[in-house]
C-alpha cells in the first residue's frame, strides 16, 4: 500500500505529557479532574493508533487514486472521506473538542494535539477539513451571538456541515487588506449581501455534508480601506432559515485547483454574489458605527493563528510517517556489507553508517520540533483555563512569540527531512508505489499556508521581537540563559551546554548586529529574516530537547539496562547529543552570516536574473 502509516508507538507523547512537561497542573483543572489524568495518555491515544491504522490509512490511499473531480458545478471527493469525517466529529475527535460549555468532556489541547498528530500522520490530506471546521467553529463561538451559535455550532461539531476560512483573492494574496470582496447592508443590521471572489479555499467544497459554513473576509461599503476597515461574516454554502430549512444562498464553486499533492483536499475558487443574492452573518461591530473601522483581521486571526500551529503540525504529521516507513524498509531491506566486518555477509541497511545517520538526523527533529510543538499545546491550556491571571499572561506570551517558530521551522523543514527519508529508499524512494513520495508532495504546501514562511519571519523579527517594548522576547532568551548557566556543570553533556552557550551568545550578538545595520539598510531586515527564524528555532528546539534528555538520563540510569524502557530512555539521551552537537551550531554559523551581511543578492539589478 503507498499510503502506509508506518508509525508504531506512542511512547514519546508519554514521555512528553506524563514525565516531561508539568502537565499535572492542567489535568487538575475543573474541566478536566473527573475524566483525565497523566496515566491517561495511553489510554486516550492507545486506540487511536490502532483506529489510524484500521480505518484511516485507507483512506489516504483512496485520496490519492480518487483525487478531487470538478464537473458540472459540482465537486466529488474520495468517498471514503464522508464517512470518517462524520465519524470523527460524532466521535469527539474533531470539531466537537472546542465546545466550553461546563458539562462538555473536551480533551485538554495537548493531548488532543497528539490526537491529531497521529490522524494527520495517517491521513494528512483529510485533516484540513477537520481543521478548518473547528477553526470556523471556534470563530463563531467566540464571535457570534447565541442565536448563531444555536444556529451553526451544533451541526458542525457532529459533521453534518462543514467549515472554512476565506481570505484569498485573486487580486490579494499575503495582502488581504487589498481584497475587493464588498458587504451591502439590508434591512436586518446584522445581514448583508455578500459579493466578491475567492481562491485557494482549502474545504471550500465536498460532497459530503450538507452545508458548509464560510468565515469570509469583506469590506463594508463605506469602510476603511486597508485591513483595518475589513469585517468578518458568518456566510453559508445554502442560507438557513429561522426554520432551518435551506435556500439558495447565491454561493458557487467555480473551480479546484490540481495541485502538487494533497490529491484529496479540495482547494476550490469561489464567487459570492453573481445575482446579487449572497448574504452573511456580520461578527462583531458594523464599520459604520466604528469610525469606518472593522473587527475582521482581529477576528480571522484567532483562527490564523492556530492555524498556523496545526499547519507546522500537519508538517511533523508527515514528517514522523516519512521516518517510519524509512526506518521499516531500512530494517527489511538487505543489501551491502559493513565496512568494518565485511566478511560477516550482507546486512539490513538499517546497520550501515549513513543509514543510521539519516534516521537519527530525522528522529532527532522530529523530537527537538515536537518538544517545542507541545510546550506551547501546554501554554494553550494554561492561558484558555488556568485560574493564576499571572500563568495565563506568561502563557498568552509563549504562545505569541512561539506561533511563527512553530509554523515556519517545522515546515521549512519538512521538505528535506522527507528528502531525506527518500533518500535512505535508493531508487524505490523515487518511486510513486512507495510512501514516502507522496509525503513529499504533500508536506511542501505547509510552508505556503496560512502565510508564507517569509511572513511567519517578518512576523518574529518586526512583532514577537518588539512586543511589548520587546520584554517578552528578552524573557524567551533569558529564559534559555538561565537554563544553559543553571546546567554548564553537567558532566554527563559538558559538550552540548558548551554548544548552547555559544549559540547563545552568537545569537544575542547577532541581533545587535542585524538590528544596527537595519538602521541605516532596513532591506537588512527581510533580507535575513528566514535566517534569524531558522537560528531563533533552532536554539529553542536544542533548550528543549536537552531538557529532555536530562531526565533520560537521569531514568536510565535509575532503571538500568535491563529495563524494558532502557532503550527509549537512552534513544532519547542520543537525541539530545546528536540536536546540540549537529543542529545548533548552524546557529552561530547564521551569526556570523548575518553580522556579514552580505547584501549582493539585493544590489543588483534584476535583469541579471535573465542569464
Amino acid at each position: 500500500m503507498a499510503s502506509n502509516f508506518a508509525v508504531n508507538n506512542i511512547r514519546d507523547f508519554e514521555f512528553i505529557l506524563s514525565e516531561w512537561l508539568p502537565t499535572e497542573g492542567v489535568f487538575n483543572y475543573p474541566q478536566f479532574a473527573d475524566y483525565y489524568s497523566r496515566d491517561d495518555v495511553k489510554a486516550v491515544l492507545g486506540p487511536i493508533l490502532k483506529m489510524c491504522k484500521e480505518v484511516i490509512e485507507a483512506t489516504n490511499d483512496d485520496g490519492e487514486n480518487n483525487p478531487i473531480k470538478f464537473e458540472n458545478g459540482k465537486v466529488t471527493c474520495p468517498a471514503s472521506f464522508g464517512p470518517l469525517f462524520k465519524q470523527l466529529q460524532s466521535e469527539g475527535w474533531g470539531t466537537s473538542n472546542i465546545d466550553d460549555a461546563p458539562d462538555a468532556m473536551v480533551l485538554p489541547e495537548m493531548l488532543n494535539g497528539a490526537v491529531w498528530e497521529l490522524i494527520g500522520a495517517a491521513n494528512p490530506t483529510f485533516m484540513p477539513y477537520v481543521l478548518l471546521t473547528s477553526g470556523a467553529a471556534g470563530l463563531i463561538q467566540s464571535f457570534g451571538d447565541d442565536k448563531l451559535k444555536a444556529m451553526f455550532l451544533p451541526k458542525m461539531m457532529d459533521g453534518t456541515w462543514s467549515g472554512t476560512m476565506c481570505l484569498t483573492e485573486p487580486s490579494a494574496g499575503s495582502d488581504v487588506g487589498d481584497i475587493l470582496s464588498k458587504a451591502f447592508p439590508t434591512d436586518n443590521p446584522r445581514i448583508f449581501k455578500i459579493k466578491g471572489s475567492k481562491i485557494f479555499i482549502t474545504g471550500g467544497d465536498n460532497d459530503f455534508c450538507e452545508n458548509i459554513i464560510h468565515l469570509y473576509l469583506a469590506r463594508v461599503e463605506g469602510a476603511k480601506q486597508g485591513t483595518g476597515g475589513i469585517s468578518l461574516f458568518v456566510v453559508p454554502k445554502f442560507w438557513v432559515n429561522e426554520d432551518g430549512s435551506f435556500e439558495d444562498n447565491d454561493f458557487q464553486t467555480t473551480g479546484v485547483e490540481h495541485k502538487m499533492g494533497q490529491a484529496g483536499s479540495v482547494t476550490a475558487a469561489l464567487a459570492a454574489g453573481d445575482n446579487d443574492g449572497c448574504r452573511g452573518w456580520l461578527l462583531g461591530v458594523d464599520p459604520r458605527e466604528n469610525e469606518g473601522k472593522g473587527q475582521g483581521m482581529a477576528q480571522m486571526f484567532q483562527m490564523m493563528n492556530l492555524a498556523r500551529m496545526e499547519t507546522g503540525h500537519m508538517a511533523l504529521s508527515c514528517i514522523i510517517n516519512a521516518f517510519a516507513n524509512a526506518r521499516d524498509n531500512a530494517k527489511e531491506r538487505v543489501q551491502g556489507r559493513l565496512m568494518t566486518n565485511p566478511k560477516a555477509g550482507r546486512v539490513a541497511i538499517i546497520n550501515h553508517e549513513d543509514i543510521k545517520r539519516t534516521l537519527m538526523l530525522g528522529k532527532a527533529h522530529i523530537e527537538a520540533m515536537r518538544a517545542m510543538m507541545y510546550r506551547v499545546y501546554l501554554a494553550f491550556d494554561q492561558r484558555h483555563r488556568d485560574p493564576d491571571p499571572e500563568v495565563r499572561k506568561a502563557a498568552a506570551d509563549l504562545i505569541e512569540m512561539t506561533t511563527p517558530l512553530v509554523k515556519a521551522y517545522i515546515s521549512d523543514e519538512s521538505w528535506g527531512l522527507i528528502s531525506e527519508a527518500i533518500q535512505s529508499y535508493g531508487g524505490y524512494g523515487y518511486c510513486e508505489e512507495y510512501p514516502v513520495s507522496k509525503l513529499a508532495r504533500d508536506s511542501k504546501i505547509y510552508s505556503i499556508w496560512e502565510g508564507t514562511n517569509f511572513i511567519q519571519s517578518m512576523d518574529l523579527v518586526g512583532r514577537k521581537m518588539t512586543m511589548k517594548g520587546g520584554s517578552v522576547f528578552a524573557s524567551f532568551v533569558q529564559d534559555m540563559c538561565d537554563f544553559c548557566n543553571a546546567n554548564k556543570g553537567n558532566e554527563t553533556f559538558t559538550k552540548e551546554f558548551a554548544n548552547l552557550d555559544k549559540a547563545l551568545k552568537a545569537f544575542k550578538e547577532m541581533l545587535t548586529v542585524y538590528n544596527d545595520k537595519a538602521k541605516t539598510n532596513p532591506s537588512i531586515i527581510p533580507l535575513f529574516s528566514r535566517r534569524v527564524l531558522t537560528a531563533t528555532s533552532q536554539l529553542y528546539c536544542g533548550r528543549l530537547i536537552i531538557d529532555q534528555a536530562l531526565l533520560a538520563d537521569k531514568k536510565a540510569k535509575e532503571l538500568g539496562a535491563d529495563h524494558y524502557d532502557y532503550n527509549f530512555y537512552i534513544g532519547k539521551v542520543a537525541v539530545g547529543r546528536y540536536y546540540l552537537r549537529n543542529v545548533v551550531p548552524n546557529v552561530w554559523n547564521v551569526a556570523e552570516i548575518v553580522m556579514d551581511g552580505d547584501t549582493s543578492a539585493i544590489d543588483v539589478p534584476i535583469e541579471v536574473f535573465e542569464y
